[in-house]
């Protein structure tokens, strides 16, 4: 594997972990609760209606929530630093077959 793979795959690992937080914050699940309007707002809607008016425990919405409320745990932090690295794993090898 090339180095720049490496500091690219590397960069989309930490880059994910980093943004998650944001990303969260910014379709509505808040350390706060889900704000008024937002998209968070509108799929705890959908969740609460198709549960007969209460979010499920262990839904993703109540994952989401849980999240953005208290903060990535370790096991999602690498979760999502794979789901950063394959990514950008995989746009890279694209790259890298059309040079």
């Amino acid at each position: 594997m090339a180095l720049g793979t490496i500091v690219a795959v590397s960069a989309g690992a930490v880059g994910a972990v980093a943004a998650a937080p944001l990303v969260l914050g910014a379709v509505g699940f808040t350390s706060a609760g889900i704000s008024v309007g937002s998209y968070a707002a509108g799929m705890m809607s959908s969740a609460a209606i198709a549960n007969g008016g209460g979010v499920a425990a262990g839904s993703l919405v109540a994952l989401l929530q849980s999240a953005g409320a208290a903060g990535l745990t370790l096991t999602t932090k690498a979760i999502v630093a794979g789901a950063g690295a394959g990514g950008v794993g995989a746009v890279t090898g694209l790259l890298r077959r059309f040079r």
